[in-house]
């Protein structure tokens, strides 16, 4: 995963903050935006949680705080609901202009019923995914019932929300009067998943049936039993994050990855425009070799001598291992670390000369388990031997032929 803060403004010319989660080893297929709870942030457990699951299958996440929340600019005592979804659609005016449009929303509890409103107005969006969302910006009224008639009677009350205190004005009231949810999901035209628990206590199952019926396929339910409201048991928000994924790759277009085929045992493929990041399949595993981007590449994936220096390391470790299992000694793990460079050999006549350089891995090993040095001695010998190690230190050819 790589991440990076961005920042953006919003209708009214204030600064919103957000991170940018992209996959650590591939371009995004997809963009996501991401809605955080009522009086959440960008940095929730849940949020970062279910962002990475998204990041893991390919997609990149912008999660931000909304106008008077985390670090973002404005005083939350002047927002509203409308204010959140016009967020939001700020937010992918951002995504288009500097990376891409995004294509699938997903908001939490408020932020699932303000992920609604904006999708249906956020031409790029394809799919909604909702988890613990009212089914009307109104419910919220419920979290401030002792304070509702103060804040009708003086235009403002100071709330204590989930130990911090919020000032409501009344305008963030009369704003949810204006909102309803059930008729724009009805004609909202793009596909919608609702994720949510049987047990949520802040906002109760019915509201997802609510929004489930008020919309029109395609259309999907997914219950999440056991979870609470704002997903604070790790394993929840992963289960979240893993499965709005596999849910939204029927949505959205994601581009096949090329169907390698040879007769050989390693195929590489690099088009283009993929920099240095090269795709792979090596026997029957498909993988990603790149450059470090100190050299112009994206480092997605292993450099070619990081691979060379892998198939040494494993080599090894499979070597000492089929020998210590025939010997039947005590060796519980081994660890095999190894780096590649090009260095002045030992016994070199000319090192000052540049070119006197030859390639040097340097292997270290570490053994667990009840061995005597005898026997330590030997396993080391044993390492030499391995197959990998021998065909470095043999005379090698390749031989190159085009391919009509």
């Amino acid at each position: 995963m790589s991440l990076s803060k961005v920042t953006f403004t919003n209708t009214e010319g204030q600064t919103l903050s957000g991170r940018l989660e992209l996959p650590a080893d591939r371009h995004p297929h997809n963009f996501v935006l991401f809605a955080h709870c009522f009086t959440c942030n960008k940095n929730l457990g849940a949020v970062r949680n279910i962002s990475r699951g998204l990041t893991s299958q390919g997609f990149g996440v912008l999660r931000f705080d909304f106008t008077g929340l985390g670090e973002s600019e404005g005083d939350f005592a002047d927002t509203n609901f409308s204010g959140n979804v016009e967020d939001l659609i700020s937010a992918a005016d951002f995504l288009a202009k500097e990376y891409q449009a995004p294509t699938l929303l997903i908001g939490h509890s408020l932020g699932g019923a303000a992920s609604i409103f904006a999708a249906a107005e956020i031409d790029s969006i394809k799919a909604v995914a909702t988890v613990g969302a009212p089914s009307n910006p109104k419910h919220v009224k419920h979290l401030l019932n002792s304070s509702i008639e103060e804040i009708e009677a003086q235009g403002k009350a100071v709330v204590n929300l989930s130990g911090r205190d919020f000032t409501i004005k009344k305008q963030f009231l009369d704003d949810l009067e204006t909102k309803s949810l059930p008729e724009i999901a009805k004609n909202l035209g793009k596909a919608l998943l609702v994720m949510h628990s049987p047990q949520d206590t802040t906002v109760g199952i019915k509201n997802a049936e609510e929004i489930y019926l008020a919309a029109k396929h395609p259309k999907s339910f997914v219950s999440l039993d056991g979870a609470d409201h704002l997903l604070m048991k790790k394993e929840d928000s992963n289960y979240v994050g893993m499965v709005i994924a596999g849910w939204a790759s029927r949505y959205v277009d994601i581009p096949e990855t090329p169907q390698l085929r040879s007769q050989h045992h390693v195929v590489a493929n690099l088009g283009n425009a993929e920099g240095y990041t090269t795709q792979m399949k090596v026997g029957n595993h498909y993988m990603v070799a790149d450059e470090p981007e100190s050299v112009g590449g994206h480092d997605f994936g292993p450099s070619p001598y990081e691979y060379v220096s892998a198939g040494l390391s494993s080599c090894t470790a499979m070597t000492i291992k089929m020998y210590v299992a025939r010997k039947k000694w005590d060796l519980r793990n081994i660890e095999v670390h190894t780096s590649y460079s090009k260095t002045h050999a030992i016994d070199c006549e000319n090192c000052e000369d540049p070119t006197a350089k030859i390639d040097t891995f340097e292997r270290e090993i570490k053994l667990e388990g009840d061995l005597d040095e005898k026997q330590i001695a030997r396993i080391l010998q044993i390492a030499d031997k391995c197959p990998v190690h021998k065909t470095l230190h043999s005379e090698t050819q390749v031989i190159t032929k085009l391919i009509e």
